[in-house]
């Protein structure tokens, strides 16, 4: 089983202020933002990671950032989970789009939705290149592998729509908060979705355990009945 951790930034100066930052640069924590940062490398300091990959953007290379201290890694950036590519949208105060018809779109179908401008792209782009981005790294860094993946709020949810066996018409559903945890165990059966927005719970159970002589059941076999969670 690879596990990727799904880490998102912390909270912006755009996202204080209403603003949809896009890929415009120079968009950085704030104070707020530093402290989740801070705050969430501490809690995390207890898992071994074979990899720490980050969007490109300013806000989550700082977020990421905080994991690094005293491990032996070095901060990867990847493309693919850069922010969803908003187009003419993109700088824009949030009060001003929900008046654009394209609000509906993206609310009700967002599979259904481009974003305008020749920067811009659509959701179901945006989820694709994401959810590559994490197959191809589980597979780089192979099946006992513990990694952390840091992006942004529309594109960890879309990765954990397609973890979920969703239709990307319903990954509104989904809440990501600034600084928060979601966590995905992928197996050679279907991905398990262990966390979802997490912004403090207990990380022990993302510790691998040790390894066992033998296997009572495959690591894709879902517990019938539930199960007695994570031993710690």
């Amino acid at each position: 089983m690879t596990t990727v951790i799904l880490l998102r930034h912390g909270r912006t100066t755009a996202n204080a202020g209403g603003v949809l930052a896009g890929w415009t640069p120079g968009v950085q924590l704030d104070e707020t933002g530093e402290q989740q940062a801070r705050a969430v490398g501490e809690r995390l300091a207890p898992v071994p990671l074979a990899a720490v990959v980050s969007s490109p953007l300013e806000r989550c290379r700082q977020t990421a950032g905080a994991v690094l201290p005293g491990r032996d890694l070095e901060l990867v950036t990847d493309d693919r989970l850069g922010e969803a590519r908003y187009g003419d949208w993109t700088g824009r105060p949030l009060k001003e789009l929900v008046k654009e018809p394209l609000w509906k779109v993206v609310q009700q179908h967002p599979s259904a939705a481009v974003f305008p401008g020749p920067e811009g792209e659509g959701l179901a782009q945006t989820q694709a290149r994401a959810v590559a981005a994490v197959r191809e790294w589980n597979a780089r860094l192979g099946p006992d592998a513990v990694w952390l993946a840091c992006s942004h709020g529309d594109v960890i949810k879309a990765v954990l729509a397609d973890a979920l066996g969703l239709h990307l018409d319903q990954f509104q559903r989904i809440v990501v908060d600034p600084a928060s945890v979601s966590v995905v165990t992928y197996t050679d059966t279907r991905p398990f979705v262990v966390r979802m927005n997490d912004t403090g719970g207990d990380v022990a159970a993302l510790v691998p355990p040790k390894k066992r002589r033998r296997r009572r059941r495959a690591d894709s076999d879902a517990v019938v009945g539930g199960g007695a969670g994570a031993t710690v």
